[in-house]
């Protein structure tokens, strides 16, 4: 079964992806402070040459963020966020690729949506009213992700009775806003959010049952690469954990996830390929028997 016979196209700004692969979306931080590659990119040139650099690698979708959502991380004003955001978003424009803005802000939202980026990717899932008027009566894609609590304490106390119900229900609930608001289902994407308010044991569950989340009716997100899960498993320092986050990727596509956000894009797709050769040749199996 491929991922076109699962969810239907995801309409994304000015693109439309049918999601026969998986997508890769490379991730691009305007950030002093990210938990993996904070300051690199802050520059406004320096940010466009990883960007170009990531579409020659194969990238799909861009995802660019100017404000750090790790554990404890401090909220950045909205004018500086738009700031760091304006140029990068005006140079790429006409890149070839989807744009993908990460942020919480609807006033973010909509200069970004007015700016003509193609998907807005929420780590707050959309929880806010004024953040579904940013994006209702446009056609960006939306990134519904969870996140138990707020950056600066999502990592206190995460508790879950059964956290991979629990995100399935709170996603769905959210998605069913957005439609309920106007927005085509086709636009929308879920995201377990993978280390936003659980434990190992807990994203460890929301891989293993991914398949649940993806039987909900919409393309599925898995954002994981290089995340302190990985290191907990493998015991690897952050900028040592690319085969962690290829193996993790490999783990979420193989459970039905549709899009994967990834920092090291040309290995994410030769590892894709790959899986994607295997996939192709059993489905041609299965037919011919």
């Amino acid at each position: 079964m491929t991922h076109a016979d699962t969810h239907p196209a995801f309409r994304c700004g000015r693109f439309e992806f049918t999601l026969e692969r998986p997508l890769l979306m490379g991730v691009l931080n305007l950030t002093p402070d990210s938990f993996s590659d904070g300051g690199r990119f802050i520059d406004t040139a320096a940010a466009i040459e990883h960007a170009r650099a990531m579409i020659e690698a194969g990238a799909d979708i861009l995802d660019i963020g100017a404000e750090s959502t790790r554990p404890g991380a401090p909220e950045v004003t909205i004018r500086e966020e738009i700031a760091r955001l304006e140029p990068v978003v005006a140079a790429l424009g006409d890149c070839g690729r989807a744009l993908s803005i990460d942020t919480r802000k609807p006033e973010v939202m909509r200069q970004m949506v007015a700016l003509g980026v193609d998907m807005i990717n929420d780590v707050a899932g959309f929880r806010s009213q004024t953040a579904i008027e940013a994006v209702r009566d446009s056609e960006v894609g939306c990134g519904v992700m969870h996140m138990l609590g707020e950056p600066a304490t999502m990592q206190q106390a995460a508790h879950y009775d059964d956290v991979v119900a629990e995100v399935a229900s709170t996603l769905r609930e959210r998605a069913a806003a957005l439609e309920a608001a106007g927005v085509d289902r086709r636009r929308i994407v879920l995201d377990p959010g993978i280390g936003f308010g659980k434990t190992l044991a807990h994203n460890l569950a929301l891989l293993a049952r991914l398949s649940e989340l993806a039987g909900c009716g919409y393309p599925v997100l898995v954002g994981l690469s290089r995340k302190s899960m990985l290191g907990t498993i493998t015991g690897r320092d952050v900028g040592q954990r690319m085969a962690g986050s290829l193996g993790g990727m490999l783990a979420a596509v193989a459970r039905g996830a549709s899009i994967v956000r990834v920092h090291d894009v040309a290995q994410s797709r030769d590892a894709l390929a790959v899986w994607q050769a295997v996939a192709d040749a059993d489905a041609l199996g299965a037919a011919a028997r």
